[in-house]
């Protein structure tokens, strides 16, 4: 993000996963300012990202390093973080997006993620 707009669109066919709700979606194509980066896959959330996410919870907006937990899996010694606000828009049942909400005031988000199904 420090060079700029990031722009994440994580695509799935429509004809294998009409049936179920775009967030529960369980294998994404991932495209990443256009170019395409690989796949996501969906997962539960591990007890060492729980105890992170309680970590940032008392926290509105702001980045930041925490130290890794003792334990952890993990050969890192700190986890990045990044908590801020997101603007939710729903374009329809196939399309939803997820957009930064900017506090210093700048016009434009420097994040965005948009689920799609085509």
């Amino acid at each position: 993000m420090q060079c700029g707009l990031v722009r994440l669109a994580l695509g799935c066919n429509r004809s294998e996963l009409n049936s179920v709700p775009l967030r529960a979606v369980p294998i994404w194509t991932v495209n990443c300012n256009g170019k395409k980066a690989g796949f996501a896959l969906r997962r539960n959330s591990s007890e060492q990202i729980r105890l992170m996410l309680k970590t940032v919870q008392s926290m509105t907006v702001g980045a930041g390093v925490i130290p890794a937990r003792l334990g952890s899996s993990s050969n890192s010694e700190e986890i990045m973080y990044m908590r801020a606000n997101y603007e939710h828009m729903v374009g329809r049942a196939d399309s939803e997006s997820f957009h930064l909400i900017n506090p210093d005031e700048c016009p434009g988000q420097e994040l965005s993620v948009f689920l799609m199904r085509s």
